[in-house]
């Protein structure tokens, strides 16, 4: 289940620090970032194993996240927010305003085999058809 975190923020006159730590399960094995995405959408995946933790450390964007209970949106909007997704959740970012960019953490390495693209929805809605087509016959 997705779960939205304030990170700690210290400032001073030199400016402010904000710490990531302790979110994640086990150890921070992968960190990138998405940029210029204006106008598109990202992600439409989940994992097998991957956490990931995902920050908008400048800009705006919205994470459309679909669990097999619900789907929720949340709104990352400022640099000390952090969403945290388990490897279940199913998600895309969208509504990226301009010069956003995204901090995105995992405890696991890239591995093609770890993603699943198909949403909880369009996986059942093909099960249905799938129910369908069987009884058709």
């Amino acid at each position: 289940m997705p779960k939205v975190f304030t990170l700690p923020v210290h400032s001073s006159s030199r400016g402010d620090l904000t710490v990531f730590e302790n979110i994640l399960p086990g150890s921070l094995k992968r960190i990138f970032y998405i940029t210029n995405a204006d106008g598109e959408t990202r992600g439409g995946h989940r994992h097998i194993k991957a956490w990931q933790a995902l920050i908008c450390v400048q800009g705006t964007c919205d994470i459309y996240v679909e669990t097999p209970e619900k789907k929720m949106v949340f709104g990352l909007d400022e640099p000390n927010k952090v969403l945290v997704l388990e490897p279940q959740d199913w998600h895309t970012l969208e509504n990226f305003s301009e010069n956003a960019i995204v901090l995105v953490v995992s405890n696991e390495n890239y591995d093609p085999e770890d993603y699943i693209y198909p949403s909880y929805t369009d996986t059942l809605a093909q099960s249905e058809l799938e129910k369908y087509t069987l009884k058709k016959d």
